[in-house]
């Protein structure tokens, strides 16, 4: 017994022994577990801290873009789901009550649709869509390729320029590609969703009665030159028998056509294609147009060309674009994924031909020259008075020194000195025979093909060296950097003045889009209008400079460093402006009606009435108003109240002078009187 008890008491305090080194090796496991606790703790609040460095200038962006794309989402939804009459109801707190618009103003006075209506619409803002492609367009079967939401521009951009030219040797269409203008009203309502062309003169003349049997949209392929459209697709002859089943289902009631921009220059050329013989023309006798066509309204007509065109063609350019240009060197001109915008704009749009319909037409007799131009006493900063007055004198106070600085006849000058000094200062080396030279050191871009990497280093030297560019050398400088384009441009437009219109030469299908080179329909009773606005600083003329970059860039750029200051308001950003309506100046406008056909001259030899109604421009009075209801911009105007009441009116039978003839507010009779043209 003793022994069993011996035995369990050192078996007690053997283990009571070996306790302690157990605890010793716990605790020390412990501590070990404590430090890499402790130490992965650590890790873990530098790799956070790491974490949120690079969250800051990388995440960061992408949250406040999701927040202002939330934010964008939350206000287009809480828009849609307002009532309609919300914008309305917050304009008229804002401003007091609206107008009614024409159609409704014009339906209360008891007007109703009597005379149908035609539409033409100008370049770019008709739809055109792909009846065939290559095959990077597949799935594009009648989708537009202009207009609409341009989707397939920000998807497939070279695909969308391939499809989008045509073929740089006929003006027609590329092989394997068919590119047709949309139909009906739709093709040029809208140019892009929710930015209007003729959707709201449509609904005005809706409001009196009319629709879709007694309106017609003449959409043409607005790339190719007039007589193509009717060569590929037949459009005039299409125009010629809708107008006709239009007269002949509204009881004999002539038609009012409203053309617009380059459609006004289409329509000019139709009414001489219309009368003449077939084969070049569509044989409808020299009284066709006296028996279908009661007037035609002309909107923001380039009757004698634009000089904003000469800087498409020459630089791909325009003020806007120049501008964006020099806030971001190099952006629009880099390579990038190899696509070279400005090479890839102008290899494009160089085969358009309509693009040479708007080159100015008439020369130095009608643009000016190195020291004149009939619009150098034009004031930039001068104020014009309201609307409400029939007449506006235009003696606005101004610099005088604008009248110095801006000489408007140089459309074209490499230098603000050049542009400014009297031209007996200026040392002009003839560019016309000059060897272009060796091609440019950069052979990679050849791909994007504009012509000028066939001229070499001379040659562009030599078009520098010239200095200085009137309306009468234009002609020759653009033969020198685009001579293909301009060879087949050639065919088709003229921009000369007829010393004898009765010359057989002239009728040629070249001429009639030239109103000074063409006369207008043996017509007594029809009326022409030319309706465009003003107030609007236009592009005139331009300052030049060779561009720094080599290779692929194209080598001249408007200078936009050149500004007048306080002592030429009329310069800046190397463009020198003048009065217009933002694209169209309005010499080009409104000479024609001002003179060149006012009463019976060579060009109007039946002395068919002619009026001009400018609409002075003023910008919307908020942003609820949108693009304003009297604005006088080039496209923007055909949301002009006084203007769309105009054209209603003459659709429901009145004349020209029932609408109180001529309104005025620009100096154009006064410039039509300096230029020196027989008449």
């Amino acid at each position: 017994m003793s022994t069993l008890k011996r035995r369990k008491g050192s078996e007690t305090k053997r283990v009571s022994n070996s306790e302690p080194p157990i605890d010793k090796e716990h605790e020390k496991r412990e501590k070990e577990r404590d430090e890499k606790q402790k130490k992965s703790k650590q890790e873990g609040d530098e790799n956070k801290k790491r974490n949120l460095k690079k969250w800051s200038c990388v995440d960061s962006c992408c949250w406040f873009i999701g927040f202002i794309c939330s934010i964008w989402w939350f206000l287009l939804f809480l828009y849609n789901a307002m009532p309609a009459s919300f914008p309305q109801y917050v304009t008229e707190a804002i401003t007091g009550p609206l107008p009614d618009p024409p159609g409704v103003k014009l339906h209360k006075e008891g007007l109703k649709a009597k005379h149908p209506v035609v539409f033409v619409p100008g370049i770019v803002t008709g739809g055109l869509e792909l009846w065939e492609g290559h095959q990077c367009a597949e799935g594009l079967f009648r989708k537009r390729l202009w207009g609409g939401t341009f989707g397939e521009v920000y998807k497939r951009p070279l695909c969308w320029v391939e499809h989008m030219s045509l073929d740089n040797e006929t003006g027609l269409d590329p092989s394997g590609v068919r590119i047709r203008p949309v139909s009906g009203l739709v093709a040029a309502d809208y140019f892009a969703a929710g930015y209007f062309v003729w959707a709201v003169l449509i609904a005005n003349l809706a409001r009196i009665g009319y629709e879709e049997k007694n309106m017609y949209m003449a959409a043409y392929d607005w790339r190719i030159s007039f007589q193509n459209t009717e060569v590929r697709d037949q459009t005039l002859s299409r125009i010629k028998s809708n107008i006709e089943l239009m007269v002949a289902t509204s009881g004999g009631r002539k038609v009012v056509v409203m053309p617009h921009s380059m459609g006004v220059l289409y329509f000019l050329h139709f009414m001489k294609w219309v009368e003449a013989p077939a084969p070049m023309g569509g044989g409808g006798g020299s009284d066709w147009c006296a028996k279908h066509i009661k007037a035609v309204m002309n909107i923001g007509g380039p009757f004698l060309g634009v000089p904003k065109a000469v800087t498409g063609l020459f630089s791909a350019e325009a003020k806007d674009i120049a501008v964006a240009r020099a806030m971001a060197p190099g952006v629009l001109d880099m390579d990038v994924f190899g696509f070279q915008t400005f090479q890839h704009v102008m290899r494009m749009t160089r085969t358009w031909d309509s693009t040479m319909s708007m080159v100015p037409k008439g020369g130095d007799t009608i643009w000016g020259g190195l020291d004149w131009s009939p619009e150098e006493d034009y004031k930039c900063n001068k104020k014009i008075k309201s609307n409400d007055s029939q007449t506006v004198s235009q003696n606005g106070k101004g610099s005088a020194d604008d009248a110095k600085c801006a000489n408007y006849g140089r459309i074209i000058s490499f230098g603000k000195d050049v542009a400014e000094v009297h031209s007996s200062k200026i040392e002009m080396v003839d560019f016309r025979g000059a060897v272009k030279g060796s091609n440019l050191a950069n052979m990679t871009c050849r791909d994007v093909w504009t012509e000028y990497h066939d001229m070499g280093v001379g040659g562009i030297n030599a078009i520098a060296d010239y200095k200085v560019y009137t309306a009468g050398s234009i002609l020759d400088l653009l033969h020198f950097v685009a001579p293909k384009t301009m060879k087949r441009g050639g065919a088709h437009f003229s921009y000369g003045i007829a010393d004898n219109l009765d010359d057989q030469k002239y009728e040629h299908y070249k001429y009639w889009s030239n109103p000074l080179e063409t006369k207008l329909p043996n017509a007594p009773n029809m009326e022409i209008f030319s309706l465009y606005g003003v107030g609007i600083p236009t592009e005139r003329a331009y300052v030049y400079k060779l561009s720094p970059a080599a290779g692929c860039s194209i080598p001249f750029q408007i200078d936009t460093s050149a500004d007048g200051g306080l002592g030429c308001t009329c310069l800046k950003d190397g463009v020198f402006s003048v009065d217009g309506d933002e694209t169209v100046p309005v010499l080009s406008a409104g000479f024609m009606s001002a003179k060149g056909w006012r009463g019976k001259t060579r060009f109007n030899p039946s002395g068919i009435r002619t009026y001009i109604r400018e609409y002075n421009h003023a910008p919307p009075a908020n942003f609820l108003e949108g693009r304003g209801t009297q604005s006088g911009a080039h496209v923007d105007i055909m949301g002009n109240f006084a203007l769309i009441e105009d054209i209603i009116r003459v659709a429901a039978g009145s004349t020209g002078d029932d609408l109180g003839g001529d309104r005025v507010y620009s100096d154009i009779f006064k410039w039509s009187e300096k230029i020196k043209l027989q008449l």
